[in-house]
């Protein structure tokens, strides 16, 4: 798992965070229900990507519909006042998915 900040120093744009996870197990019904509850507590705008396709995590069907399945690639990115807080939580949960 690897994080890092897009800020640029004179901008006064939204934090930005990403981070890459590879999955331990295939990302079916429970952790996407994990998930879509937690990314639905954060402010930020969240993404999950995988394979070319971004989804909105918030919902579990398109968690789903991403297809990710163990040891394949997952980046998380959020944009927002807790972006930091968002991207460490999901890619956490992602981190121990069973």
């Amino acid at each position: 798992m690897s994080a890092s900040s897009d800020t640029a120093p004179h901008e006064t744009a939204a934090p930005r965070h990403e981070s890459t996870v590879v999955l331990p197990a295939d990302l079916h019904a429970r952790p996407a229900g994990k998930l879509a509850q937690a990314a639905g507590q954060f402010s930020s705008a969240v993404e999950l990507d995988h394979d070319g396709r971004t989804v909105n995590p918030t919902g579990v069907l398109a968690v789903m519909a991403l297809g990710a399945t163990a040891g394949s690639t997952v980046v998380v990115r959020a944009e927002g006042a807790d972006a930091e807080e968002a991207v460490a939580t999901l890619a956490g949960l992602l981190a121990t998915a069973e």
